[in-house]
């Protein structure tokens, strides 16, 4: 399950974690926290642990215990839309039947909440969506996730300064995003 392609969030997370040198993981707000800083930015990193279709009720917890608005979220997110290794940062949106969004959506008092879609690439055939987000990534998908994650990290630092475009841009220029 670890590897799978739904949970590319969950795997940017806990590359972040470790490139920053976060805190151990612990279980609050039903799911697992690790806390840390990047840059000057304290961050507080959050994997569900519900259903997917229930994430949101998980953020939701930890943005009234902090105090977060909508904006001050970023969601890391597999995309079937995008081609692999490309990636794409938006505040606000519709959820594109994505459970995991459709959550949030029900669980925070707006959409407006960053995103930033990570391209798996679409199976062709809207039949098989379920079973290939659920499988785990291929050998010759480490071609592009892992110098992805990477560059995500490099450059985490750009995203938790609110600079979206010149995050958006770096990684373009890293990996051709």
């Amino acid at each position: 399950m670890a590897r799978h392609r739904h949970n590319i969030g969950f795997m940017t997370v806990d590359v972040l974690a470790l490139h920053y040198g976060f805190s151990p993981w612990r279980v609050r707000f039903r799911g697992l926290c690790a806390e840390g800083r990047i840059g000057p930015h304290k961050i507080m990193l959050l994997k569900p642990m519900t259903y997917m279709n229930l994430s949101g009720e998980s953020v939701q917890e930890a943005a009234a215990f902090y105090k977060l608005a909508p904006g001050d979220i970023t969601v890391f997110h597999d995309e079937l839309d995008l081609p692999p290794g490309k990636l794409r940062v938006k505040q606000g949106g519709g959820h594109a039947g994505h459970n995991g969004l459709r959550s949030l959506d029900k669980h925070l008092p707006s959409p407006d909440y960053w995103r930033v879609r990570l391209g798996i690439g679409h199976p062709g055939d809207k039949a098989r969506v379920s079973g290939y987000v659920l499988s785990d990534f291929s050998k010759t998908d480490k071609d592009w996730l892992i110098p992805l994650l990477d560059a995500l990290a490099e450059n985490a630092d750009l995203l938790a300064a609110g600079r979206a475009e010149d995050f958006m841009t770096r990684l373009a220029q890293t990996i051709g995003s």
